[in-house]
């Protein structure tokens, strides 16, 4: 028996169209669907993958308790219980912010886990909670609700209309995006040129910045400054067009903006960032000549210590110059399913502070950096226990080995994960979910960021095993163990009652039901390649929450934090580090398939030429790199595709720890670039890690 599944892959922002041939239950092909009207027949290597992930030994498939003498299997009900009862018996002793939880990226990519984990971390009643949000994408957030009102409606550059686009630290062509779902952005950007121009700023000459029609390297963390220059070319030379936005944005506020930026002239921005001055004049001049443009920003500005500013002044770049709310500019998807609310500004921000350092709470989280020195700092409110979901903090946040220090000391941890990783192998006990090929799905967090309107679900290719839970039963479960009980009377006793006969199908299709395309669950059944809702449209009338219904162009918080913006020191180091991204990884999760992992060595550290030929370095040699936090070493890769002064390591890597099951990856290790990152070092503003741009050193290696 042989049929096609039509699916969207998972694993990252794109929302590729698959095509799945099946053949006697197994899987013969993965192709992408050219019928799917958002990726139109994109598909990238990872895809591929979902096979692998499926078929792996490694995989856990049902509770596992670690014991003296190793990993045992346990019941479901068995391994509820005793999570339940452990959690509790830690908060009662050391009260509830004992318990920590955070969160990985996985858990936005599955529609259980958006559902019905924010339920569950609600029940655990603490304020030490944690996600992957604060390691890359913090700043997108604030500067949402600082100036629009709402934290998640995140405007996206509408691609398919531009004729000007401006990337800062991003690359969106191994990324697929990148808070952006975008893809086939080779064919994207090729029509971008045909029409205009694609301008990259990075310090690395990345597989985007090769297509483009124009490359500038830069200086890492001095973004901020190009912006502030770019700005003020457009004060200086009267090019400031508010389009439709008149009448949202109070003139006091561009007067402030234009005092803010006076002096940030080319002349002077040029001496920070390393882009000539000339440059810097014509990248501003043809930004606001273009008949539409727009200015995206991802890692290499949000996960620096000025993150925070630099998506600000994007945000504003594009206002200022029209080309916001604006058809080729920044604008706002219409999802058909929207999770994102309409409620007026609301303080989520610094309504409590991390007990060790004080760092800011946002939207109910503290920023990662803190988690282990909060595990490790004895005292009134020590976390003492761990609930991770989906997460491998060891090897995506920074300073990997403090954290493992810190897991090692816990009185105790679960996790919701498929493997024994880096670490979930601190765990006591895990909880694994049934995975990709056997679950329904929806995206429903990349619609909200989608480069054009769609909708599409994804029914399960194969049913679970007969003892497999949904990461959604997984959680009603523990929640209905970790809450107490209401009395009938109790204004939420028929919530709590209700949640636990609801399922993701039911919320989803009573959510598509009250959207703005009024669709149903069923209608999305009957249209395997999804539907095609249309381009971005004008609409910012309906996505401002602010109080008085005007854009906030120039938040206090921002002001307060421009005095602290100088030149980096860089405290005796002589290099700079910036991660990187490969097209067959996805963060730490992808190196056991042996598809996306074979091949040269792609763990590599990249070096300029000038500065290998100043330290005597070769190619493929084995140097060390070592910052405030830690020493790797790794193998030296020449190029001039980085700036001098710089050196780029790939994250996710670091599969040489001892007590993890996972066979290939294992076979392929790595390094672990958060070896290296330096927890100490961040955004100020909003606590976000700042991985890229963090001082080292380099050296031969000497055996």
């Amino acid at each position: 028996m042989s049929y096609t599944h039509y699916r969207t892959c998972n694993l990252c922002e794109a929302m590729c169209g698959l095509a799945i041939t099946v053949e006697n239950d197994n899987i013969t092909s993965i192709k992408g669907d050219i019928n799917d009207p958002f990726s139109r027949g994109h598909i990238c290597p990872k895809a591929v993958a979902l096979k692998d992930v499926y078929e792996d030994p490694n995989r856990l498939k049902h509770p596992v308790r670690r014991t003296a003498d190793g990993w045992e299997r346990i019941s479901w009900e068995e391994a509820y219980d005793e999570v339940a009862q452990q959690l509790k018996a830690v908060q009662a002793k050391y009260g509830n912010n004992a318990v920590g939880v955070y969160l990985g990226n996985p858990n936005v990519h599955n529609v259980g886990s958006i559902l019905f984990g924010k339920h569950l971390y609600r029940s655990l009643n603490t304020k030490n909670r944690f996600s992957a949000t604060s390691t890359d994408q913090l700043p997108h957030h604030v500067a949402s609700w600082a100036m629009f009102g709402n934290p998640d409606y995140l405007p996206v550059p509408d691609i398919n209309r531009t004729h000007y686009w401006l990337i800062l630290g991003g690359n969106p062509m191994v990324s697929n995006g990148s808070m952006m779902t975008a893809p086939d952005l080779a064919k994207r950007m090729k029509a971008i040129s045909k029409r205009g121009k694609v301008v990259v700023i990075d310090p690395r000459r990345t597989e985007t910045a090769r297509k483009a029609n124009e490359h500038y390297f830069i200086k890492p963390n001095t973004d901020v400054y190009l912006l502030l220059g770019l700005l003020h070319q457009v004060f200086n030379h009267n090019r400031v067009n508010l389009r439709h936005l008149e009448g949202m944005i109070e003139a006091k506020q561009l007067e402030e903006l234009k005092t803010i930026t006076k002096n940030y002239t080319a002349q002077k921005v040029a001496q920070y960032t390393g882009i000539e001055a000339a440059h810097i004049q014509k990248i501003a001049k043809d930004f606001c000549e273009a008949p539409n443009a727009v200015c995206y920003g991802r890692m290499g500005v949000s996960t620096v210590g000025y993150g925070s500013l630099c998506l600000w002044l994007i945000y504003v770049l594009n206002i200022v110059t029209g080309n916001f709310d604006h058809e080729g500019g920044a604008m706002f998807p219409s999802p058909a399913f929207d999770f994102r609310g309409n409620k007026k500004q609301r303080p989520i921000y610094g309504r409590w502070k991390s007990r060790v350092r004080g760092l800011p709470e946002f939207n109910t989280e503290l920023p990662n950096v803190t988690m282990a020195e909060e595990i490790l700092t004895q005292g009134e409110g020590q976390i003492k226990a761990m609930f991770l979901a989906a997460g491998n903090p060891v090897l995506s946040t920074a300073n990997g080995k403090q954290l493992e220090k810190a897991f090692s000391q816990l009185e105790f941890m679960v996790a919701i994960d498929i493997y024994i990783n880096e670490s979930t192998r601190f765990a006591n006990i895990i909880l694994p979910p049934a995975t990709g090929l056997e679950t329904a799905h929806y995206d429903i967090a990349f619609h909200n960021l989608a480069i054009h309107n769609t909708a599409k679900y994804s029914q399960p290719l194969f049913d679970k095993d007969e003892d497999a839970r949904y990461d959604w039963e997984i959680m009603k479960a523990l929640i209905k163990r970790l809450d107490t009980p209401l009395p009938k009377d109790h204004p939420k006793y028929k919530a709590q009652q209700m949640l636990q006969h609801l399922t993701p199908e039911m919320i989803l299709d009573n959510g598509l039901k009250k959207g703005a395309y009024q669709l149903s669950l069923e209608a999305l059944k009957n249209k395997p390649h999804g539907i095609d809702l249309g381009p971005l449209k004008p609409q910012l009338n309906e996505r401002i929450f602010t109080e008085n219904n005007t854009i906030n162009l120039v938040p206090d918080i921002y002001k307060n934090d421009l005095k602290r913006l100088q030149p980096t020191d860089n405290n005796g180091f002589d290099m700079l580090l910036i991660g990187r991204r490969d097209l067959r990884t996805n963060n730490s999760w992808m190196h056991n398939s042996q598809r996306l992992v074979k091949g040269k060595n792609r763990c590599t550290a990249l070096i300029n030429t000038a500065d290998a030929t100043a330290k005597n370095i070769q190619n493929g040699q084995q140097i060390t790199v070592s910052s405030r936090v830690g020493a790797i070493t790794i193998e030296a890769e020449i190029t001039d595709d980085i700036m001098q002064g710089v050196i780029s390591i790939p994250h996710g890597w670091g599969h040489h720890r001892k007590g993890i099951q996972l066979d290939i990856a294992s076979q392929h290790a790595g390094i672990s670039c958060n070896d290296l990152t330096d927890d100490r070092q961040v955004d100020e503003l909003t606590g976000n890690a700042a991985v890229n741009g963090v001082p080292v050193r380099i050296g031969s290696h000497i055996d």
